[in-house]
């Protein structure tokens, strides 16, 4: 599995080329897109969501099954997208690089959905296919939360993202 929690009301869902490609076939069906221009637009959509050896991508989450919450927790938490990080082992933190195809906040609120990127110096790319710890949080005022060391599965899979 894929998916980090970041405390109660977010989370990460990082992306690979798998992921992506039941994305593309399942919009595919749903939409009944059969040509070849229209598939070649979601391919285009979808592609720059799959790492490519340097970086981590993941799809940030903010979820509240309650409207009224939500729609108030969406306005307090503008910005919240530039305030995910991860941290492999005693590396600097790395912030992630946030809605690069289009902005998903304003001042007055953000958005439920956020695609991030992470790019990775190579020695803590190194680091993480070794086996070095990963943990990762946001520090937005209106949400602070660090998670521990994550399983060493979800580090081995991540890693596998990332080129030799």
């Amino acid at each position: 599995m894929r998916r980090i929690a970041l405390g109660e009301n977010a989370s990460l869902h990082f992306e690979d080329r798998l992921t992506i490609q039941y994305q593309v076939q399942e919009m595919l069906r749903i939409e009944r897109i059969f040509e070849a221009d229209d598939i070649l637009t979601e391919l285009d959509t979808y592609n720059p969501l799959i790492p490519d050896g340097s970086n981590l991508k993941a799809t940030l989450m903010l979820e509240y099954a309650d409207s009224h919450q939500r729609r108030e927790a969406l306005a307090a938490l503008v910005g919240i997208e530039h305030q995910i990080w991860l941290q492999v082992a005693d590396h600097p933190p790395v912030r992630a690089i946030a809605d690069e195809d289009l902005p998903r906040s304003d001042q007055d609120k953000t958005s439920a959905v956020h695609f991030l990127r992470f790019e990775l110096e190579p020695a803590m790319a190194a680091s993480l296919r070794q086996g070095a710890a990963l943990a990762m949080g946001c520090d937005h005022l209106a949400y602070r939360v660090r998670t521990g060391a994550l399983p060493a599965a979800i580090s081995a899979s991540l890693a596998g993202d990332l080129a030799n």
